[in-house]
């Protein structure tokens, strides 16, 4: 693995896998804030020693919380494809500027369709954003099976 990190397409891969892995993973706890600050808990034992008039108002759900739960749901159907197949794109031994397009697209395209998914901009913000990280996802798959392909 040292060796691998010497390449600098692999390395710019790493980084920025990394860059959108770390803002997957601050949905969990931002959706933990939003049923916090939301009184809004999906399992009965988070209310279970609260009053009945608490629970019932807290055993719910509501609308922030909700766009939370589907922006990181939306992450991790972009992010992992994008990390597999990204992985398998730096392996192939792709130009470094071509390689840093690909990989600079999709990360800004996931954090602008947080911020519009979560900021409930108007679309089509949010739907272009999808749409980039997408078409930069099938474009290194489709250089991964064009090198690797066999019959």
């Amino acid at each position: 693995m040292p060796k691998l990190m010497e390449e600098e397409v692999f390395k710019a891969f790493a980084t920025y896998a990394t860059i959108v892995i770390l803002k997957m993973l601050l949905m969990a706890p931002m959706t933990a804030y939003f049923r916090f600050t939301r009184g809004a808990f999906a399992n009965e034992e988070d209310v279970a020693r609260k009053s009945a008039e608490v629970r019932k108002k807290q055993f719910r759900t509501h609308p922030d919380v909700e766009r939370v739960r589907r922006c990181h749901l939306n992450d991790l159907e972009n992010v992992v494809p994008f990390v597999l197949i990204g992985l398998l794109y730096a392996l192939t031994g792709p130009e470094l500027s071509t390689a840093l397009l690909h990989f600079r697209l999709f990360a800004g395209s996931r954090v602008v369709h947080t911020v519009a998914y979560l900021g409930a901009l108007p679309q089509p913000s949010r739907a272009l954003s999808w749409m980039l990280g997408m078409l930069v996802t099938f474009s290194m798959a489709y250089r991964v099976l064009g090198q690797a392909l066999v019959l």
